[in-house]
Order: structure tokens, then C-alpha cells, then sequence
């Protein structure tokens, strides 16, 4: 599998606001494509930011969180875009939703592994904030050791990059909102092993399960499968991009109101996959401003225990 990028970086400056005929195949409902307003928006602001010099990279990225995780009996749902025209290459690959918080007694703005309901933009919601995004700095981080077979271990080091928003997604620095692989170690203990390059002062290395959560959720983060995250985070590495998740909140409040009235969305010249408003109903953007004091108090009224450090293993 090859990485879709360009020869030529400097043909980012050069692109065409006419959309290529080639890339209109890609335009649909049907699995692996693009819905238009989709990829209208996402184009636009790809050549928005080259034209203002803030973007070089010849590829571009989109995600429909209005799509299912799930598009059949084991297979993920294909909802993240890989647009690089240089080459002619369009690629959809699977991605994760914010996975929201159920505030037990107060409000429940959780979601579903299979689709989101709940979207937002609210400081430790971890609901996704759809909008427009340009990627930033990337820090790799190694998190630990995980078992991969009764003699061999390896080493989880998992890369993050770091998003900017605009407008309702100007906070995505503060939410630590970017994208990295749907991969994490749960069960850490910490396991004595001074001969690791990664040991700490004390000769102790993180050690845990390993956790693929590519069919699962996120925390408002944009997560792909370990694979696709390393092809993707590639491409952004030093060479920022757009990013651009649909829908917004307008989007939303469109699409709700719509379904009040009993109204088709679709008929009134709006855009939600059929499938998963057959799920949710209707969907619901909380905004930061209503819901940070319900999460602020709520963490008042629960707060959280004392950090402590990961236990000593109890196996070698």
C-alpha cells in the first residue's frame, strides 16, 4: 500500500478552484465515497488556506461523522478522505466519533460505537466538533510495553498530531483535539527492566495490554487504525493541511429542526446519512457556552481520586 501524496509539493499553490472531473466519481452516498457538500467544504478550504500561504502540503482531508462505523457485518465504515489531486488519488479510510459522557443524573451526551448523536465543542465533553481545522505539530510519545507473544514483547510509541481550529473549533488546542491511532495500553503496571532505553530513574517500564479501539470510539480526537495512521501522519508530518469534519453545528441544528417538523432532510436541500439518522432520530450540538458549568459542576460534585502511580507487576 503506497502513501497518496504528491512528487511536487509546490503544486498545492498552483491548484485549480474548478473541481476535476475525476474526483466527481468519487461524489455519492455509497460506501467509499464522498457526499458533495462533504467534499465542496473541505475543498474550499484546502484552497482557501494555499491561498493565503498557510497550507503547501498537496493533500487534503475530510471526514462525514454523519456516517456509520460500521457499513456491514465486520466491516469498519469508511468515513475519513484522503484527497491528493496532484496524483489523481482519492482514498476513504475508517475513523473513530468523540465517544460524549453520560453525567449520570444530569444529562447524557453520549454516543454509540456505530453513530454519533451528540456533537460539541465543550472542554472535556469528548464529543467531536465538526468545522474547519488545519493540522500542526506532531509529538511521539512512547507509552509503554505490551506482550505480543508467550517470549517477545514490543514497544508502543504512538504519534499525535495536534490540530488548529477556527471559529467554533478555536478551542481544539485547549481540548487537545488532533489526530492518532486508535491504539492504547490499559492494565498498565510498571515492570523492572533497567537494560530498556525507556526505563525510568529507577530501572521501571510501563507494561500493559494492547488495545485496538479502531471499531470503538474516541475521546473528540479523529482516530484511525494503526495502519492508516502511520500512511496518514506522514503526510501531515512538517507539512501542515486541512482538515475539514462535517457537520457543524448549523449543520446540526438544521437537520434537528427538520426532523421536528417531520420534515425529510433531504428535501429541504440538507444532508445527514440516511442510515444513521434512521438510528439516532435526531441529532444535537451542545455548545461549549451551555455545556462547560454542567461539566464544571459536575466534576465538582465527583471529583476525581487521588493519582497514584501504576502498580509493580506482579509477573516478570
Amino acid at each position: 500500500m503506497t502513501v497518496l501524496s504528491s512528487s511536487d509539493p509546490a503544486f498545492a499553490v498552483g491548484q485549480s478552484s474548478a473541481m476535476p472531473a475525476w474526483l466527481q466519481s468519487h461524489v455519492g452516498d455509497s460506501e467509499g465515497q464522498i457526499a458533495p457538500v462533504v467534499l465542496e467544504r473541505a475543498r474550499a478550504l484546502y484552497l482557501k488556506k494555499v491561498r493565503a500561504g498557510a497550507v503547501r502540503n498537496p493533500c487534503y482531508f475530510a471526514m462525514d461523522a454523519t456516517r456509520p462505523n460500521y457499513a456491514s457485518e465486520g466491516n469498519l465504515g469508511r468515513r475519513f478522505y484522503i484527497i491528493c489531486e496532484a496524483d489523481r488519488s482519492f482514498r476513504a479510510v475508517s475513523a473513530g466519533h468523540g465517544t460524549g459522557r453520560d453525567l449520570k443524573g444530569i444529562v447524557d451526551i453520549a454516543n454509540g460505537k456505530r453513530c454519533a448523536k451528540n456533537f460539541g465543542n465543550a472542554i472535556d465533553s469528548n464529543l467531536t466538533a465538526g468545522g474547519a481545522y488545519v493540522t500542526a505539530e506532531t509529538k511521539t510519545s512512547v507509552k509503554g510495553y505490551y506482550r505480543v507473544s508467550a517470549k517477545q514483547d514490543a514497544i508502543l510509541i504512538r504519534s499525535f498530531v495536534q490540530f488548529d481550529g477556527e471559529g467554533e473549533t478555536a478551542n481544539a488546542r485547549q481540548r487537545a483535539i488532533g489526530g492518532h491511532a486508535a491504539v492504547s495500553l490499559k492494565g498498565v503496571c510498571l515492570r523492572r527492566d533497567p537494560r530498556s532505553p525507556y526505563a525510568s530513574r529507577d530501572g521501571y517500564v510501563p507494561f500493559g495490554t494492547l488495545v485496538d479501539y479502531s471499531a470503538g470510539r474516541s475521546n473528540g480526537c479523529t482516530s484511525w487504525s494503526p495502519s492508516d495512521a502511520g500512511q496518514i501522519i506522514a503526510m501531515m508530518k512538517d507539512n501542515p493541511t486541512t482538515v475539514y469534519i462535517y457537520p457543524e453545528s448549523h449543520d446540526i441544528d438544521a437537520i434537528a429542526q427538520a426532523v421536528a417538523a417531520d420534515q425529510l432532510p433531504s428535501r429541504q436541500g440538507l444532508y445527514w446519512n440516511r442510515s444513521c439518522l434512521k438510528e439516532i432520530r435526531s441529532p444535537k450540538f451542545w455548545s461549549k457556552g451551555g455545556l462547560e458549568p454542567i461539566l464544571a459542576q459536575y466534576k465538582k460534585n465527583h471529583p476525581a481520586p487521588p493519582s497514584r502511580p501504576p502498580p509493580i507487576c506482579k509477573e516478570p
